[in-house]
């Protein structure tokens, strides 16, 4: 029997100059240098040890998480790069594990693509690099192709990630923003809009003096607590850009029904609340990196709220509304001050370049 010898292990390049260069990008051994001493090393263990121009899988080992491979991608351009609670790396990464989760999937692997302007510090390379590697170690993913590219200064801002992300969905799950029904409940899992403040903030325009931090989180497995809990889950989605209200919009458009929420069960912290009267914004369009919203029929809402509460993530989870009969696609709040008023799609971007 031929025994196919293992490769012979990666000798790792190193870059020994401040700066990214076009060179960089270029397709060379500077290439492979910066490649090998920022990526390569900080994802030491959760990369292959053989690099090639695409990811192979083991079929049958896929099968063993379900019958049904989900697909996602997302690009991240956030401003500033690093923030309290978070940064580009972690986002990039966490982000896109919700994708698929949201879905029912269970995470298996990344890509990731990087778009780097000339000049760039090295060091604020490295740094996002080890923060993705930690999240994926974190998350259980395994980070298995990449793309590095280098554009002149101005071409684009700092760094700009692309990730991309494979997930398998077990048999017998079916979620879907089309399948809500009058009665079901809608939940939270949690304190909303605390990503959106926290970037504004960092960004120091306003000069606010705050300590919110963004809720950048992985939450596959909270929703795996919340599955467990309450299998007839109708959907799952995280409220990134645009918020609670447009997932709520797009959720009571999909499945032709109307949407109730309660003001005083929307949980917000204090912080957040203020923010947004002095800059006139409203809460409910803010993003949120760590927040999901959740419908399940009225017989599991109780087990549902149970299951989030008890998860780290789930803190401060709420049943905020309930899908009812009434004009397809309207979503409306019970105001604090005993009114209603709509709760409608937003237009335009509230704060751009949030994640």
């Amino acid at each position: 029997m031929n025994m196919r010898p293992p490769p012979p292990k990666r000798v790792l390049g190193g870059v020994f100059i401040p700066t990214v260069t076009l060179a960089h990008g270029g397709g060379g051994k500077a290439m492979k240098d910066l490649i090998d001493d920022v990526f390569i090393s900080a994802f030491a263990g959760a990369a292959p040890e053989v690099l090639e121009d695409q990811a192979r899988f083991d079929l049958t080992m896929l099968a063993t998480h379900g019958d049904r491979l989900a697909f996602t991608t997302d690009s991240f351009v956030v401003d500033p790069l690093f923030f309290p609670g978070g940064d580009i790396g972690k986002l990039a990464v966490y982000g896109t594990v919700n994708d698929l989760a949201v879905g029912g999937a269970k995470p298996l692997y990344l890509s990731c693509a990087v778009v780097i302007e000339e000049g760039m510090q090295v060091e604020t390379l490295r740094r996002i690099a080890l923060s993705m590697a930690e999240a994926v170690r974190e998350a259980g993913v395994s980070i298995v192709t990449g793309d590095t590219k280098v554009v002149q200064r101005g071409a684009c801002d700092k760094i700009f990630i692309t990730t991309t992300g494979i997930g398998v969905i077990r048999p017998g799950l079916e979620l879907g923003i089309d399948h809500v029904t009058p009665g079901d409940a809608i939940l939270v899992n949690g304190l909303l809009g605390d990503h959106g403040a926290a970037i504004l903030c960092a960004r120091g325009d306003m000069e606010l003096e705050t300590s919110i931090e963004s809720d950048c989180a992985a939450l596959h497995g909270l929703i795996e607590v919340l599955l467990a809990a309450a299998p007839g889950t109708r959907c799952i989605r995280d409220a990134t850009r645009g918020g609670v209200a447009t997932v709520l919009n797009e959720i009571a458009n999909a499945s032709g029904v109307s949407i109730e929420i309660d003001e005083a069960l929307t949980p917000l912290r204090e912080e957040v609340r203020g923010f947004c009267e002095i800059l006139g914004l409203d809460p409910l369009y803010l993003a949120n990196e760590g927040k999901i919203v959740v419908v399940v029929p009225p017989e599991e809402s109780a087990a549902a709220l149970a299951a989030l509460s008890g998860h780290a993530l789930g803190q401060g989870s709420s049943i905020i509304g309930h899908a009812v009969r009434g004009e397809a696609g309207r979503v409306t709040m019970q105001t604090v001050f005993g009114g209603r008023r709509i709760v409608d799609m937003l237009v335009g971007e509230q704060l751009p370049r949030i994640c």
